[in-house]
């Protein structure tokens, strides 16, 4: 099975705790490298290298071992299904310019 890249919306709003949350679950996941984004309304957990449910489980786990709640994002895209394949062209476009 191939890797992937898992979104999950959580109520972590502390930047340290999300430090020290992300350093857990890269010693337990050692495959697969973690970020927050606390700025983001859903104060978004990025998990890349994600191998299947296994690993989704432990995710959860561990945030719920700090106290928060995770749960997956659907994979819906950042504009819910928009098509953005124009702009995305024309913003890369401009960074060739």
């Amino acid at each position: 099975m191939s890797s992937m890249i898992e979104v999950f919306k959580t109520n972590v709003s502390d930047r340290e705790q999300a430090g020290k949350l992300a350093d857990r679950i890269e010693r337990v996941l050692c495959h697969c490298c973690v970020n927050f984004d606390l700025d983001d309304c859903d104060r978004i957990l990025r998990v890349k290298g994600i191998t299947g449910e296994t690993d989704i489980c432990q995710i959860i786990s561990v945030v719920k071992s700090f106290g928060y709640d995770a749960e997956i994002l659907p994979d819906d895209g950042p504009f819910l299904g928009e098509d953005l394949s124009e702009e995305v062209s024309m913003e890369l476009s401009d960074i060739h310019a």
